[in-house]
């Protein structure tokens, strides 16, 4: 299993993506990665990493690309600029069959641009939708899309999204029949802007016999385990992701707070130590990171682009998950079939 990744994206670059990869490729033996980016900018971090990390660094190789992909580039002028960005060469790797999945925490437009057009779309898809797996009750997860590759979508290419959504959650968590829904201001029939009406009326009127469509709820319905996909514009979902990974830290700080007060909080603290580190662990945005372009005819995974190693590791092991799954080729098949 080889992933290209475009070690220059993201707000750190090879700072924390050559450590990421390198630890990600140290708890699977049968990954392999392949960074692209300028060679004088990744030797230095490559030849840094510990020990500890040699096995994985044999796993390692580098191309040299010139370029990269700034934060302030427009996706039209990427898309006319020359292919030597480590963007670019990334997912040329991907599409020529030098690896079969590609992570980036680059420009999220520059990456869904050069993705369509490089990959290109699964048969009968017209957009692709930012995906993730956010923590829910019950030891859950509910899916949420899009997470910010589109604004402004019309209603057809939402009810797209949620069947893209229905499948990922069927292939990957192996759901019967999952249970999908509308992010809306209200659950009562008739609320929301027109155009969240207006997808639910499709998603009415065509019913699947894929999956199990609820209709309408509200956002606190995302972590109550009562859904398995909820789906939005990638306005209003980018906005919903960012502002839970803050609660979520939040959370952890004050609970850290909360037990430093006094020496009696602090022997509590000791004794709750296996529950507290479970606690964070669970509700760690980091080992969330790792959103899919679901839709592409290859797998793209865009990492967080102020994710630390540790986050850009589970980043790439996402990207290696469905790559295995064979997750585009199957979500294509289960859509057709559905």
């Amino acid at each position: 299993m080889r992933i290209a990744v475009d070690a220059m994206g993201g707000d750190f670059g090879p700072r924390t993506t050559v450590r990421g990869v390198a630890q990600a490729l140290a708890a699977n033996a049968e990954y392999s990665a392949t960074l692209f980016g300028p060679s004088d900018a990744l030797y230095p971090f490559l030849e840094a990493l510990p020990d500890s990390l040699r096995d994985a660094r044999e796993r390692m190789s580098l191309v040299h690309a010139e370029h990269v992909v700034g934060d302030d580039v427009r996706p039209s002028r990427v898309l006319r600029a020359p292919d030597t960005s480590s963007m670019h060469q990334c997912l040329l790797a991907l599409s020529d069959g030098r690896a079969q999945a590609c992570v980036s925490g680059g420009h999220t437009g520059a990456l869904m641009a050069l993705a369509r057009h490089y990959i290109g779309m699964s048969a009968g898809l017209e957009r692709p939708a930012i995906s993730a797996a956010i923590p829910s009750e019950r030891d859950g997860r509910c899916y949420m899309l899009d997470l910010g590759a589109n604004v402004d979508s019309p209603p057809r290419n939402l009810a797209q999204f949620a069947r893209m959504g229905a499948a990922m959650a069927s292939i990957v968590d192996g759901l019967a029949c999952p249970r999908v829904a509308l992010l809306n201001v209200g659950v009562e029939p008739g609320r929301g802007e027109r155009r969240v009406r207006d997808v639910d009326a499709l998603l009415r009127s065509s019913p699947s016999s894929g999956f199990d469509y609820v209709g309408f709820v509200e956002g606190d319905a995302i972590f109550s385990g009562k859904v398995d996909v909820v789906v939005c514009d990638g306005a209003v979902g980018n906005v919903v992701l960012k502002s839970s990974e803050g609660l979520a830290r939040m959370l952890g700080q004050r609970l850290h707070q909360t037990f430093e007060h006094s020496w009696r909080t602090r022997l509590v603290s000791l004794l709750a130590r296996p529950a507290l580190s479970r606690f964070r662990e669970e509700l760690d945005p980091v080992r969330y990171n790792g959103a899919s372009f679901l839709g592409l005819a290859g797998t793209v995974v865009k990492s967080h682009g102020g994710a630390d190693a540790r986050g850009f590791s589970f980043a790439v092991r996402r990207a290696a998950l469905e790559a295995s799954q064979r997750l585009p080729e199957r979500l294509s098949e289960w859509l057709v079939g559905e």
